[in-house]
């Protein structure tokens, strides 16, 4: 009993929580071969010799849009990701980093400027001084910028 370290810890809450795969639906989010993905297609097989209708799941990531496909027994638990999203307000873009405040005034520096097209109008629309919130979108302790929206201010 000694030597157990309570100097830091979490509440417990996990990042993904179990649902049965019948349970799923098109449309919602489930972790396929690791990653948190948006279900886009699912079709159920009857009931075979050996008595469990299978769940044939076709899902994109929720980060990089790839592809992934998973099979499960449909009386099975799969695990589901806590996927939140979140308006950020754009304050500075600064090496790649931007600079982001939310409702209530926070301003958060730890994410960068995504890749591609959405990272090329963002940038653009900052240098314009165009006003607009961006969207984040985080599951399993990860979180990408996934949007952006006009405000009109």
């Amino acid at each position: 009993m000694a030597d157990d370290d309570f100097t830091s810890g979490d509440a417990g809450a996990s990042l993904t929580i179990p649902q049965q795969c019948s349970a799923l639906r098109k449309n919602g989010f489930v972790m396929l071969k690791g990653r948190p993905c948006k279900i886009v297609e699912m079709s159920t097989s009857k009931t075979g010799k050996h008595g469990h209708a299978k769940v044939h799941l076709t899902g994109l990531d929720i980060f990089t849009q790839k592809k992934y496909e998973d099979i499960c027994p449909s009386t099975h638990n799969m695990d589901v990701p806590a996927v939140t999203r979140k308006e950020y307000q754009i304050v500075d873009l600064t090496e790649g980093f931007l600079s982001l405040m939310d409702d209530s005034g926070v301003i958060r520096e730890d994410l960068k400027l995504p890749e591609g097209d959405l990272g090329k109008e963002i940038d653009k629309k900052f240098t314009d001084g165009e006003p607009f919130m961006v969207s984040v979108l985080s599951a399993v302790g990860v979180e990408h910028v996934i949007g952006l929206k006009t405000t009109n201010a």
